[in-house]
């Protein structure tokens, strides 16, 4: 072989290369650049909250700015929805939840696939549901809401985050448990819903702990019962549903963080680290703890932990949301 012919062939190896090294080093390098995070639901709701919490302490460890976006929209889909088609580069992930990665695919005809368009970063949190009422609600306690609903049946209606959220599950349950019947009014966040609440616009809502806790202590609004075994740090005076007459109507709801598929195992294993940090972190467990967020233990904060989870939680409830014919409108 000439020396020519050999050059030739040693520089193209080497341009072949190229790309492959050049995508390890950014890999190595990244972030470069802030990161997006999208909220599906509007500012100022739980979800939001929570993301607003995390990110602040994921710049600490990342080194770049965590940008948080609200795209809000039929049950959070659409935010999710771009996360789906965004580039698998590690800069834009969605913080996500019960409702928009188990309820939506039955409440929706999704353009995505909620097990196979996403990479799983961390499961982060847990809450309760809250059965809150408008401050002029006559009832007192949770047999007396029960009471005067059955009493004036259809009369009444209940806020929710939009069909097949956590908010809407949990008023159906209660229905299917209590025979009561009431109407339900679908919003873009649990803000928005709590607004009209204290309005007296709505009667009740089934709502998250992180969206209520705020307005029960300043007792803007009524709190029945926590739909869960355990009160909630953020509001002791709360019974559970077992204390106050209805036992084993529980209901919760769930956060973690997705990426958009075949994002490269490196981005994922530091935007988990990154998150971990935060929830280790004193303050920011602190600040969920007030809101009514549960933290879930290190061993179930890993991408792993979040895709099992996520498959076993669809398994679960995609049938039971099937039998109660839950369609978003």
């Amino acid at each position: 072989m000439t020396t020519s012919r050999r050059r030739f062939l040693h520089l193209a190896a080497g341009a072949a290369a190229l790309p492959a090294m050049s995508q390890i080093a950014d890999a190595q390098a990244y972030p470069t650049r802030p990161l997006t995070m999208i909220v599906p639901f509007p500012a100022g709701g739980g979800t939001d909250a929570i993301g607003r919490i995390i990110a602040e302490r994921m710049r600490a460890s990342l080194g770049r700015p965590v940008v948080i976006e609200n795209v809000s929209g039929a049950g959070g889909s659409f935010g999710v929805g771009r996360v789906a088609r965004a580039a698998n580069d590690g800069y834009i992930f969605t913080l996500g939840n019960w409702s928009t990665f188990v309820a939506n695919g039955v409440a929706y005809a999704l353009p995505y696939n909620l097990l196979k368009d996403f990479e799983p970063i961390a499961l982060v949190a847990s809450q309760s549901s809250l059965i809150v009422a408008k401050k002029t609600m006559p009832a007192d306690d949770l047999k007396g809401l029960i009471g005067w609903l059955k009493a004036n049946p259809d009369r009444a209606s209940a806020g929710t985050n939009g069909v097949g959220s956590p908010q809407h599950v949990a008023a159906i349950y209660f229905q299917s448990k209590t025979g009561t019947r009431f109407g339900f009014v679908p919003y873009r966040g649990g803000a928005p819903a709590l607004q009209d609440l204290m309005a007296g616009q709505i009667d009740v809502i089934f709502a998250s702990a992180p969206d209520a806790v705020a307005l029960v202590r300043g007792g803007t609004i009524k709190a029945y019962a926590v739909m869960a075994k355990s009160r909630i740090a953020a509001a002791p005076n709360v019974p559970t549903v077992d204390e106050a007459g209805m036992p084993g109507l529980y209901m919760s709801g769930w956060f973690g963080f997705w990426a958009p598929a075949r994002t490269a195992k490196d981005v994922i294993s530091k935007l988990n680290t990154a998150v971990i940090k935060a929830l280790a972190d004193p303050a920011v467990r602190a600040q969920l703890a007030a809101i009514g967020e549960e933290i879930f233990p290190p061993d179930q904060q890993t991408p792993e932990a979040l895709g099992a989870f996520h498959k076993a939680e669809i398994e679960k409830w995609w049938p039971i949301l099937k039998a109660a014919n839950v369609r978003g409108e």
